[in-house]
Order: C-alpha cells, then sequence, then structure tokens
C-alpha cells in the first residue's frame, strides 16, 4: 500500500510545521534496529532515536513479546477502583531504582502530563500545609517542560517558543539559567543573585521545577551538576519544592542511570517519560514522597486533583517493565562510555570551525551549535541523501541516538554532520 503523502501535506499537522509551507514528510515503511526504512527502501540511521525515547532501537523482540503477551490479556482497563500487575510491576521498579525518598508514583499518559502533575502536586501540597500564597512556581531561563498550559507557563517566556501565548498563561519567576559548561566552575554572584530573588519571592512560591545538569529544547545546554546542590540547599533553606523534569535525561542518556546522580542532590518530585517504553507507547510517571502525598491529600480535596482516562495503562505497563529489564540487565554504563568518546573525537573535531559556535557532548547526547540557523528542510533533504535522520532545531544540530546503535552507524551521523558543516550549509 503506498503512504499517501499528497494527503498528508493538505491534512495532516506534524509537529512545530506550517500547514501553509509543510515541510516534506518522509514515509517510513518500517523500522528495524536503529534504522528508519523508508517507503522507497532507502534506510536511514536514526540520530533521534524518535525525540530520544527509542533507546534499544526498533521492532525489538523482547518488546514485541510484552506488548502481544499483554494485549492478548487487555490493553487498557480504567484505573478509578482497578489495578493490575504492569502497573504495580513497573512502580515496584521505578521506586526501587530512584532516591529512596520517592515512594508515591503517579502515571499518566505523557510527558507534558507528568509535569502538568508534579505542578499541581506542589500548589496542592502548599493548600494542604495551610498556605494560600503559594502560587506560582520558579524556573530556569532557557527551560523546556512542555506544550501543555501548565508546562508552557515554565518555559522559558523570552527565547523559549511559547513566547506566543504569554498573555494567557500564568506569571512565574525565572531565574537566569547557570552558565554553560559540566565543569564550568559555580559562579557565586549567580547563587548571590538568585537568594536574592528568592528572599524577596519565596512566599508566593511553591515550587521550583529545572532540568538537571541539561536543559533540551530549550538550547541543548549542559551545566554544572553541582548547581542541583544549591538549588537543593535554596529551596530548603526557603521553603520551597524542587522538581527535577528528566523526562530527556532519565533512562541512562547522560551517562548515569537519571542526571541528578550527577550530583547527591535529592528532588520532592521527579518527572520521568520518554524511553519509559522504549518508544513503543507513550507514558510517564510522577514520583514524589510520603510528605508530598501527606500534603496534597490533607488539602481541602482530600485527594489528588488529577486523573488521566489512560492512567496506568496496562499495555504501556507492560511494555515499560520490560524495557527497563533490557536496559539495567545490559552493560548500558560502558556502552554510553562508548557512545560518548566517539562523540567526543568525531563531533569534538568541529570545535574552531567556520560556522560552529560549540560543539559539546554528555553521555549519548552530541550537539554542534551553529554560529546561524539551520534551514531544517535542506539539511534534512541533505541528510536523507546521505543515509541518515537528524532533526535540527533553531542553530543546534545534535544527536541522541539509540544506545543500540554501532560505530559505524555512529559514525555516518557524525560524518554526515561533519559534511554538512564543511559545506558551510548552515541555511
Amino acid at each position: 500500500m503506498t503512504i499517501d503523502t499528497n494527503f498528508d501535506q493538505q491534512h495532516i499537522w506534524h509537529p512545530y510545521t506550517s500547514m501553509l509551507k509543510p515541510l516534506p514528510g518522509y514515509p517510513v515503511e518500517r523500522a528495524e534496529g536503529c534504522e528508519l526504512i523508508l517507503e522507497s527502501g532507502e534506510r536511514l540511521v536514526d540520530g533521534m532515536a524518535s525525540w530520544w525515547c527509542a533507546i534499544h532501537g526498533y521492532n525489538i523482540p523482547e518488546l514485541n513479546e510484552a506488548a502481544i503477551n499483554q494485549i492478548n490479556k487487555m490493553s487498557h482497563v480504567m484505573f478509578g477502583g482497578i489495578t493490575h500487575a504492569p502497573a504495580i510491576d513497573l512502580c515496584k521498579k521505578l521506586v526501587k531504582m530512584t532516591p529512596e525518598k520517592l515512594e508515591k508514583v503517579f502515571l499518566a499518559d505523557s510527558g507534558s502530563v507528568a509535569v502538568e502533575v508534579a505542578i499541581k502536586m506542589a500548589l496542592q501540597y502548599w493548600k494542604g500545609k495551610g498556605s494560600n500564597s503559594k502560587n506560582r512556581i520558579a524556573a530556569l531561563t532557557n527551560a523546556y517542560h512542555g506544550d501543555t498550559v501548565g508546562a508552557m507557563s515554565v518555559c522559558d517566556p523570552v527565547n523559549g517558543m511559547h513566547s506566543l501565548f504569554s498573555g494567557f498563561m500564568p506569571k512565574n519567576l525565572f531565574l537566569p539559567a547557570p552558565p554553560l559548561g559540566f565543569n564550568t566552575p559555580i559562579d557565586a554572584n549567580l547563587v548571590a543573585s538568585w537568594r536574592g530573588v528568592l528572599e524577596e519571592q519565596h512566599t508566593s512560591l511553591a515550587a521550583l521545577i529545572v532540568e538537571p545538569v541539561v536543559q533540551g529544547a530549550g538550547g541543548m545546554r549542559l551545566y554544572n551538576p553541582q548547581w542541583l546542590v544549591i538549588m537543593r540547599e535554596l529551596c530548603d533553606e526557603y521553603g520551597l519544592l524542587l522538581i527535577f523534569d528528566e523526562i530527556a535525561t532519565g533512562f541512562g542518556r547522560t551517562g548515569k542511570m537519571f542526571a541528578l546522580e550527577h550530583s547527591k542532590a535529592v528532588p520532592d518530585i521527579l518527572c520521568l517519560g520518554k524511553a519509559l517504553t522504549g518508544g513503543y507507547m507513550t507514558l510517564s510517571a510522577t514520583l514524589t514522597t510520603v510528605a508530598v502525598a501527606e500534603g496534597v491529600c490533607n488539602s481541602e480535596a482530600g485527594v489528588f486533583m488529577h486523573g488521566p482516562t489512560f492512567m496506568g495503562n496496562p499495555l504501556a505497563c507492560a511494555i515499560a517493565c520490560r524495557s527497563i529489564e533490557l536496559l539495567t540487565e545490559s552493560p548500558w554504563q560502558q556502552i554510553i562510555k562508548d557512545i560518548e568518546t566517539q562523540l567526543n573525537e568525531e563531533l569534538g573535531a568541529l570545535k574552531g570551525m567556520a560556522g560552529v559556535k560549540d560543539v559539546r557532548v554528555l553521555g549519548a547526547i552530541g550537539v554542534v551549535e551553529m554560529q546561524q540557523a539551520v534551514d531544517v528542510g535542506k539539511a534534512q533533504e541533505t541528510w536523507v541523501k546521505s543515509g541518515v535522520w537528524i532533526r535540527p532545531f533553531g542553530k543546534l544540530v545534535y544527536i541522541m541516538p539509540p544506545f543500540t546503535i554501532t560505530k559505524a552507524q555512529l559514525r555516518k551521523l557524525t560524518s554526515a554532520i561533519t559534511d554538512f558543516v564543511h559545506n558551510g550549509a548552515e541555511g
């Protein structure tokens, strides 16, 4: 059956794409391993892991089997008043693998919803503690936390992608982001600036939400993990809950199982998603402490006021359980270290090249920041001809491949980026 790309162009709205001038939609017929296979038969090495979630690659026998076994029992039942083994098994795994004090798990549909849940938990917690003034959230500039309204309200309001909606969203507080660089020393002046703002504003603030170590869609910015410790100390000092958004960084992407492990800081609320199911199903989890759960349930409502229709979806939970097992049973730390080494060698060589502003690597994340914005359509056309799939945004050309990628496949991706830079094709 031919894929009707003409209908697609005329009627189907793709993410961050104009319906008036749509970008080409390359027709993928199937996927296996680390490759996307187009209708034409061309094979593209996937450098994006389908927006960072397909950590095992595609068409994985163990995950296929988990899906088939579960769908033959039940694909979905409501979670209100009902429970089931896949959800229980998944939550056991999540409680065991995350910091000890994170004991309570709320399952939802997507990363954005996990952030919504975290924000609502924080706000309702303070209601339960008898404080009606703590009704704002603090976040960082360059932050990105999702596309739903609550999540948008804690994304960078000036440099982020949601400034169009600024008049509609809640007015939250934004602290200057830590300076770029995993090993950049702590800036005492910035710490003092944060402290001054929190001293003045803390009575209205319920929580601080951050992406630990890696700010993703807000610029692929890496920063010193010691900032997480400072955030924890300041939140304790000024009475804010601390929320870590690990939707992009969780499950090994940065070289640690969770990015928070680069420091000793532990949040009050943790958001997980993307790689949770290995890219098979949409699913997210928001974990919190006994203290936060008690505060939430001591509020006037007496319950947490959230309940997605597909909460605890058995099919997604069963696949997530098997995906976590595949990851933890593999030598994933060495795998990520090897990917990081190769990215440093092959992308690091681009530092100082004409048109390149910066190159940064952490774990299975490789970023080349260009001096000028990249023409997405032209760049992707070039890369598809080279047999790779890379999706840039703004000035950033980056790859976050499946962990199962071979050295030869990764070299094909980095070579395509290298050729792109050498040809001065930033658009």
